[in-house]
């Protein structure tokens, strides 16, 4: 592919005049100057570094493209350079490209630039700093396309370039290669031929029979049923749904069929599959592994046909980074295209969580005939990384989008028939290997969780919403109103006292009279329930190990009875502030010895994989005082040791030295973000005094519903709630249209 060389004179002429309009704002004058000028733009982009606009990675990266065309013999526009540092801006923000379309119609607004968080001090005295929109409010689409396509640091992915170009979006290529994985590995799979695509096929009506043992004749439609036949069906499939639908008793029972019908499908030998269980993180796999469990014991199996039996359902999940197997210092991972991972069914929890770079990875380490799985909310938080799979993958999962032969199929095997609204006689491919589970068998009709949570999800929220949540009217749900802007001080205190007893006088009949599922709800509670707890014990220096153990288990449950989450990291409303502020009014009642530093109670979140410790990202211990050292007398000498969950499903309890743990921090407050795969008894969502980018509807919707029974909403200023439901988090992306028929 041979390109025209450029000069930054002809990118100007390209994308339009050069004179600005004498009327216009300070700092537009020198835009269009900067289009035409690498050394122009190159000073737009260190100024915009130096104001926190940008990273020092972005200008790094705009530099080292700068660098490798020089050696080259060749010069880099002015235009190149700065898609380079934006594009690496916007991976950086979570998105896999830049929508030039988008960009040029909002260029601002596109970016999120300048930051709400940043200084706007003038770039030179008496003149503002040019902003992106100003930069390219001259630019039209089609002559910033033309342009972008004839400079050498850009290809549509033929060549070895840094940036590629295909439509209208613009990539790092790294991000272009891991989309391009990830659709081809999803095309493979609902490509395969399979035994269960007759009907009438010996493994179909094996699946039938399984179907009806596993869940019963239903006279209405069970979308878990349907989600396992369609599963079952495809060797790619993606099982969607909110909290308390069912996803893991759902994939139990599916993994269950599957091996009833492996003797069928004519590729096993009569063999049963090798299964593989994992989650992202190190928290949502032991959550996985506790339910999964449970639900694998509840199965018929002297039912099933196939002969099915406890060991062919594995019960035991790892993190996707061990899985791969992850190597220090690199982003290789053990397992690859040519040393594939030895598995047939692989199984994905919380899928929502794998950002673009870790899922192709997944992609490239299955075999080629291996069956994935996806399971997650689509409605959760995207990845902390670039990315949003699983939303992209269940963009039209509302309505299904079923072809009519998918839904004879259903019929055949599972006896059930689609309602109408689910046909689509123009459904897609993916479409047939996406099921939505429909109802949520965690929150009742009269729940004010669940109820909040859909209205969040809807973006159907009435102002009659939050008065009931305010007043009183709903038995899990209160909503303490601050002080509003004017006075963050007096909410901020506000937040401090709910965290030390979870205020249950606020709640209805202060929170006494509720049943759960297992029997009565205890009232909620706040940080003092667990220091109590752990204050109060009676071992000594005699006690055994196991019964320090049963202490440490009884405190981390007691600890995740409650917590406060939050949207930032800095700032009074953050992580930083908000443990800070809670640890001083915890010292303020003698319920801990300080606030710095390590002491008995003080909760730790781990947030790096440490396999050596075998801790991973997102696991929470407390700081417990033991008698297990001795002084030079031989006398039991209290000594910290930080206590862990076992991780594997088990009630076993790891011991270690807090001297030991290098990625930690305190976990009064986590962010919304850290804690996606973990549930709590009550949860308090605060949000601060001002509108932030990072609040939308997703992390409103995902903080809502980490809460099982309890649910406490706590605002700097009652608008900033409604005002955030309004924003989504809208991630670009090419993956969905790369699936979508050609």
């Amino acid at each position: 592919m041979s390109k025209t060389r450029h000069t930054d004179q002809q990118f100007a002429l390209d994308l339009g005049p050069t004179d600005p309009d004498p009327g216009t704002e300070p700092g537009t004058r020198s835009a269009p100057a900067a289009l035409a000028d690498v050394e122009a733009m190159a000073a737009v982009l260190e100024s915009w570094q130096e104001l926190g606009w940008l990273r020092p990675l972005d200008l790094g990266f705009a530099r080292l493209i700068q660098t490798l065309s020089a050696e080259q013999g060749e010069s880099v526009p002015a235009l190149v350079l700065l898609m380079a540092a934006l594009v690496s801006h916007q991976v950086g923000r979570g998105h896999v490209c830049i929508d030039l379309g988008q960009l040029l119609a909002d260029a601002n607004g596109t970016l999120a630039l300048p930051p709400d968080d940043a200084p706007l001090g003038p770039s030179e005295p008496g003149e503002a700093p040019i902003t992106p929109g100003q930069l390219l409010q001259s630019a039209s689409l089609p002559s910033f396309l033309s342009s972008l396509d004839r400079a050498f640091a850009v290809s549509d992915g033929s060549l070895t370039t840094p940036l590629v170009l295909t439509g209208q979006r613009l990539y790092l290529r790294r991000f272009w290669r891991y989309e391009q994985q990830i659709a081809a590995g999803i095309k493979h799979r609902l490509g395969l031929a399979s035994a269960l695509a007759d009907p009438d096929s010996p493994a179909s009506v094996t699946l039938g029979q399984a179907l009806v043992t596993l869940f019963g004749r239903q006279s209405e439609v069970d979308y878990q049923q349907l989600a396992c036949a369609l599963a079952a069906r495809h060797r790619f499939a993606v099982i969607t749904g909110g909290p308390g639908t069912g996803k893991t008793t759902t994939v139990v029972r599916l993994l269950a069929a599957l091996q009833a019908i492996a003797g069928h499908t004519g590729d096993r030998g009569g063999r049963k599959y090798r299964i593989r269980l994992a989650a992202p993180t190190g928290k949502a796999a032991a959550r996985l592994n506790e339910s999964i469990a449970g639900a694998v014991r509840k199965l018929p199996f002297d039912q099933l046909p196939g002969q099915v039996g406890p060991d062919d359902i594995p019960t035991r999940v790892t993190t996707l980074h061990r899985l791969l197997g992850s190597r220090p210092d690199t982003r290789q991972f053990r397992h690859h295209r040519d040393n594939p991972l030895p598995v047939d069914i692989l199984v994905v929890d919380e899928a929502s969580m794998v950002d673009v770079d870790l899922m192709a990875s997944l992609f490239d380490a299955l075999p080629a005939s291996a069956q994935l799985i996806l399971l997650g909310d689509k409605d959760q938080l995207a990845s902390v990384d670039a990315g949003a799979v699983l939303g992209e993958l269940c963009r039209r999962a509302e309505q299904a989008h079923y072809t009519p032969a998918t839904a004879r199929w259903l019929a055949a095997v599972t006896g059930q028939h689609l309602p109408e609204s689910l046909v689509d006689d123009q459904g897609q491919p993916l479409d047939q290997a996406v099921a939505m589970l429909r109802t949520s068998f965690r929150f009742g009709a009269g729940s004010g969780i669940g109820q909040l949570a859909q209205a969040v999800n809807t973006n159907s929220l009435a102002p009659s919403m939050l008065a009931a949540c305010r007043d009183g009217q709903f038995d899990d749900v209160i909503w303490l109103n601050g002080a509003g802007p004017a006075e963050p001080e007096r909410t901020l205190a506000l937040v401090a006292e709910h965290a030390l007893a979870g205020s249950p006088q606020a709640f209805r009949q202060g929170g006494e009279g509720r049943v759960g599922p297992t029997g009565p709800l205890a009232p909620p509670v706040g940080y003092r329930h667990y220091l109590r707890l752990l204050a109060d014990h009676e071992l000594i220096a005699s006690s055994s190990r196991a019964q320090w153990d049963e202490l440490a288990r009884q405190v981390l449950e007691a600890f995740a009875d409650f917590q406060v989450l939050c949207a930032l990291r800095k700032g009074p409303w953050g992580v930083e502030g908000l443990n800070e502020l809670i640890a001083r009014q915890l010292l303020a009642h003698r319920l801990i010895p300080r606030t710095e530093g390590w002491y008995p109670g003080r909760p730790v979140l781990v947030t790096g994989n440490d396999y050596n410790l075998g801790l991973m990202n997102g696991d929470v211990g407390i700081a417990i005082e033991v008698p297990w050292d001795r002084d030079a007398e031989g006398r039991a000498k209290p000594t910290l040791r930080v206590a862990f969950p076992g991780g594997d499903g088990t009630e076993a309890i790891r011991w270690i030295s807090p001297s030991r743990l290098q990625q930690l921090e305190t976990v009064y407050a986590m962010t919304v973000h850290k804690s996606q795969g973990s549930e709590f008894n009550h949860t308090c969502l605060v949000l601060p005094d001002r509108l932030s980018p990072v609040l939308t509807r997703e992390l409103v919707y995902t903080g809502i519903t980490r809460a099982r029974n309890w649910f406490s909403l706590i605002t700097g200023d009652a608008g900033v709630f409604n005002a955030s439901v309004q924003q989504r988090v809208v991630r670009a992306s090419g993956l969905a249209e790369r699936l979508s028929p050609d």
